[in-house]
């Protein structure tokens, strides 16, 4: 069943502050890369990597300056040797936390990734095994549960806290940076000491602040998702307080080497391309969400969050409370995806998730979430995680056929 023209005109007439509002933060955004591109003085020499051991890498320095400009901190490590979000933040973990330590998560239970990272999977390698532990707080309607981390803090040692602002596979809101703010401010009045930890991963340039502006100490994101652009093929970056930075870049190296070491292998311009192209990337994402979730709201399904709501990060929840719709509409954005567009999404299990996962993902880097993807467990209620797209014309396309696919199982 086709969406009519008459339903699209209405949608786009509907969006368009919305879309004005990203238009400006996209500026924003340009206005800064390009800022810190011109005074870190980036010329082709510095496209050049190194091999072996990396040393004096001149393009890795800088790009690592830029980073930190851009983001607000006082020093960042950006590096290919991370695999991904996940392996960043594991690194962050063992780099800040030592045996007896506690690591305390005000947001819930983390991503499911990191169940044997932290140990509440038994893994051998895990935090816990290596004795730092773990205890958790969830969130109340959306926020954070002040009174439950006021008690916590003032009754239990804790090294770390650790804020994931993304919502992952649940039906949670991503948290806004206001909320982030306020948090922190808190938490700091209570135990100044203590490590604010944020996983950014999802979030970048979705708002005109980022967590280490508004207080964090540390925070963790991934180069597949937004700030490479759906460029760079690989890495992520941690940014924050100097010392804490220097701690996690010698658990990903070598204690006394750190930064120093650690070649690009030819890195340096895909980082710095996808960076460049961060802004519109991530606005055309944004642009994307909130075209589907007008669309879809209009359509009678549930969203989160609605096109006229905060968007804190690329993920757009829909709820379907229907197995087949989930699988149709997945299958729907993996038709209009660039790569593999004629093989069909099927659930399968994957390594730490509890459920079968359907994806899609026609991307050009595996797992390049900004990209264009849509994946979701297939479990009650059945929620698809719409992620990304490289430009808004692409995700448009995308979203009309989805949501066609899911009209289709109606008849």
């Amino acid at each position: 069943m086709k969406i009519t023209k008459e339903l699209i005109e209405k949608v786009d007439k509907k969006i368009e502050t919305e879309i004005k509002k990203i238009d400006a933060l996209e500026e924003y955004y340009s206005e800064k890369v390009l800022n810190a591109f011109r005074e870190a003085r980036i010329s082709e020499a510095d496209f050049m990597g190194t091999t072996g051991y990396g040393y004096n890498d001149i393009g890795r320095d800088k790009i690592e300056k830029i980073f930190s400009w851009v983001l607000g901190s006082e020093k960042a490590l950006v590096r290919s040797q991370f695999i991904s979000g996940t392996h960043a933040l594991t690194v962050t973990f063992f780099g800040l936390l030592r045996p007896g330590d506690t690591l305390l998560s005000i947001t819930g239970k983390p991503y499911d990734t990191l169940d044997e990272v932290i140990g509440i999977i038994e893994n051998k390698s895990s935090l816990k095994s290596f004795g730092i532990n773990y205890a958790g707080i969830d969130l109340i309607d959306n926020d954070f549960d002040y009174k439950k981390i006021e008690d916590y803090l003032k009754n239990n040692p804790c090294k770390v806290i650790e804020i994931q602002r993304s919502k992952g596979y649940s039906t949670r809101k991503s948290l806004e940076i206001e909320k982030l703010e306020k948090v922190i401010k808190f938490i700091k009045n209570i135990k100044p000491e203590v490590i604010i930890m944020v996983d950014n991963c999802y979030t970048e340039m979705t708002e005109y602040k980022t967590p280490t502006m508004v207080g964090a100490d540390i925070m963790v994101g991934s180069l597949i998702k937004n700030l490479g652009g759906g460029i760079a093929p690989n890495g992520a970056y941690v940014a924050g307080r100097s010392s804490l930075v220097d701690l996690v870049a010698e658990r990903l190296t070598v204690p006394g080497q750190g930064m120093e070491v650690g070649p690009s292998m030819g890195m340096n311009k895909l980082i710095l391309e996808g960076l460049y192209f961060a802004p519109s990337v991530v606005a055309s994402s944004l642009k994307t969400n909130i075209f589907a979730s007008c669309m879809l709201e209009e359509l009678g399904y549930f969203v989160e969050p609605k096109y006229n709501e905060v968007h804190s990060d690329i993920v757009l929840n829909i709820t379907f409370n229907d197995k087949n719709k989930l699988i149709r509409f997945v299958e729907g954005i993996q038709e209009m995806s660039a790569i593999d567009s004629f093989s069909r999404p099927i659930p399968t299990e994957m390594p730490g998730y509890d459920s079968e996962i359907i994806m899609a993902s026609g991307s050009f880097t595996q797992g390049s979430s900004i990209e264009i993807s849509c994946d979701g467990p297939l479990r009650e209620p059945y929620i698809a995680y719409l992620q990304g797209s490289l430009t808004y014309k692409y995700g448009r396309l995308a979203v009309i056929n989805a949501i066609e696919r899911i009209l289709d199982e109606e008849k």
